[in-house]
């Protein structure tokens, strides 16, 4: 019997090992999530999955044992799921919180995994993980049958464009395996499955804990013909697949420029395919170049599809930079800046209408202003019920305008160009995830009309330079009077003003809004643009409104060139204000007569950083009004 010399062995092996990690290395890559109620099992089954895929360490395991004994729920027994629930306060109350992302594959396929949190507090970390996925697992414990949250995820899997919906009904063995019992399940969340329009899903009986059905065929479930999890998980078709046969389309990340020779535009491609040679458009500007180089860092590409991240050179010097879009030249998208959109709102405070926020949509940002909804929906009877804001996991259908064009494609075509979120500005706090449906029409037909003589030919003939005097504070503080005596001076000097005051604004062009917080926001934004249209006309404006919001404030201020806005804190300590009250409101208010009053029952945000402070406890009218004056005649 011969033996094969060991460098044989060894090439052997290092064939085996080259051909393994190739074969690894070109396997399709799944995305899914599992979400559910609170309870129904979803970390549990993925750490089935993980343990059955043998993706767990000899030490992990010994761990996992020892922390069964001490925190699981399971007696004895292993606890799949303390493999997934990794934060203390989810071990402590056996809930999931946090989004938990996990890692596995099979011979056939690679896996992420989002486990999803299943309780109504934590759905905006459930639309986190549902954003990127291509298959939803909806479990539901058999022994409860479809509830609320089963619903609520269904229904925004399919909003966010998941297609492919398992029904994974968990726990068969606390029900004795009953067919019956399944039966009913699918066949209520058929109904409901139907009414939201998911038009097929998958459904199986499983048991996370014990193993059913999700790595091998059950004898518990002889009733059962279906294919397991993991078969079913290894043959759908994933979303990069489908991606690359629409249209080419990559959101620019970074203007690459290493050296004065090289110029490239990096991003991921988000759809499509592109090749050298190819005819692409930048948007919004329009411009078109022939591709010449496709740079990645294994080398450069003939050809390049979506989800492959690449420097994209150009034959021509064209301008493009972050936040623009290279599309095919011929099937370019749309650019507008209002829109129909689906909102989820995730945050505890609720929607201010009106109110600027960060709008981000792939890799654009603008700031974006949200009407009142048109309708939020009921997921448990799926009525379009009328409402005034979106409170925390509302989710509604809203018009919305952004400060300049956007590229973009209803979500319903593509993710990366339909799907963005909300920031709040002052917190940076993620607030909403929304999905565009289509841009309004009058988002194409409002043009802004050239005119020749502009605000510094306006400015010029009064020989002044425009300016916003914004006086903020507390009704009582002064501000009204102190703005008169400023207008009073700066009239005598020989300057073309205009004083906007609050009282003065709601008998005319604010007369239709009260006084709630949302009200109290479009009259801001309603005096922001009446006064940029003055400052347009070369006049000095004076504005004396409470203003009790800093983000109102900063959008005024972000409408007008550089150095116009000059803020002024008429700052007088609320005690005083309300000794002064000069108009009785605060007796109202106190009283209960008066409802949303700054400073009782609505609050004021007072300036951070104001160009001008008043303190009229140790200031009179007279010497405010002098101190502002000086002020802006040397900014002048």
């Amino acid at each position: 019997m011969s033996t094969a010399p060991a460098y044989v062995v060894d090439d052997l092996v290092a064939r085996d090992i080259d051909a393994y990690l190739d074969s690894h290395q070109h396997k399709t890559m799944l995305r899914f999530i599992t979400c559910g109620s609170v309870d129904d099992g979803k970390s549990t089954l993925i750490g089935r999955l993980l343990y059955d895929s043998k993706m767990i360490f000899e030490d992990q395991l010994a761990a996992l044992e020892s922390d069964s004994r001490k925190q699981g729920t399971q007696g004895q027994e292993i606890d799949f799921a303390l493999l997934v629930d990794g934060l203390a306060a989810e071990r402590e109350q056996g809930i999931t919180i946090d989004v938990a992302y996990r890692f596995f594959n099979t011979e056939k396929r690679k896996f992420i995994v989002a486990d999803c949190p299943g309780h109504e507090q934590y759905t905006r970390n459930m639309v986190t993980g549902a954003s990127t996925a291509d298959l939803a697992v909806i479990l539901i414990d058999a022994r409860k049958g479809v509830l609320t949250q089963t619903r609520r995820h269904s229904y925004l899997c399919h909003l966010i464009g998941i297609r492919n919906i398992v029904l994974a009904v968990n726990k068969m063995d606390l029900v004795g395996y009953d067919q019956p019992t399944f039966d009913t399940i699918v066949a209520d969340y058929a109904a409901f499955a139907q009414s939201i329009g998911i038009e097929t899903f998958t459904a199986l009986p499983i048991s996370g804990f014990k193993g059913d059905n999700i790595t091998a065929r059950s004898a518990n479930t002889p009733w059962y013909d279906g294919p397991t999890l993991v078969e079913h998980l290894e043959t759908v078709e994933v979303l990069a697949s489908v991606d690359a046969d629409k249209p080419f389309r990559m959101p620019v990340q970074w203007v690459n420029r290493p050296h004065l020779d090289f110029r490239g535009f990096s991003g991921l491609i988000a759809t499509g395919r592109v090749a050298v040679g190819d005819r692409v458009r930048v948007l919004p500007s329009g411009k078109t170049s022939a591709v010449t180089r496709i740079v990645t860092l294994d080398g450069d590409l003939q050809q390049a599809v979506a989800g492959q991240s690449v420097t994209l050179c150009f034959a021509d010097e064209i301008d493009c930079s972050r936040g623009d879009v290279i599309a095919a030249a011929e099937q370019p998208p749309e650019a507008a800046d209002q829109f129909e959109a689906t909102l989820v709102w995730l945050d505890d405070a609720a929607l201010r209408v009106g109110r600027g926020y960060w709008l981000k949509l792939g890799t654009q940002t603008v700031s974006a202003t949200v009407q009142q909804p048109k309708y939020v929906v009921n997921v448990n009877t799926l009525e379009q019920l009328a409402a005034k804001t979106l409170d925390l996991n509302a989710i509604g259908v809203a018009e919305l305008t952004t400060d300049r064009a956007i590229v973009f494609e209803p979500y319903a075509d593509n993710r990366t160009l339909g799907g963005f979120i909300l920031i709040d500005k002052l917190t940076n706090a993620t607030v909403a995830a929304g999905m565009l449906h289509f841009s309004l029409r009058r988002a194409q037909n409002v043009h802004w009309q050239a005119v020749d003589v502009g605000r510094e030919a306006h400015a010029a003939l009064k020989e002044q330079k425009p300016a916003v005097l914004w006086f903020t504070g507390l009704s009582g503080s002064g501000k009204s009077t102190i703005a008169n005596l400023v207008e009073k001076r700066l009239h005598a000097l020989g300057r073309h003003t205009f004083l906007l005051d609050g009282d003065n604004v709601r008998h005319g062009l604010n007369k239709d809004l009260g006084f709630t917080e949302a009200d109290r926001i479009e009259n801001i934004r309603r005096v922001g643009e009446v006064a940029k249209l003055m400052t347009d006309a070369g006049l000095i404006v004076l504005t004396a409104f409470i203003s009790p919001f800093r983000a109102e404030r900063e959008m005024v201020r972000a409408m007008l060139p550089a150095g116009e806005f000059v803020e002024v804190f008429v700052d007088t300590p609320f005690a005083e204000a309300e000794r002064r009250d000069v108009k009785g409101l605060y007796k109202k208010a106190r009283a209960g007569l008066l409802k949303n009053f700054t400073g009782i029952d609505s609050p004021y945000e007072r300036p951070e950083a104001p160009e001008v402070r008043i303190d009229t406890t140790v200031t009179t009218p007279e010497q405010a009004a002098e101190q502002i004056v000086d002020l802006l005649l040397r900014r002048a």
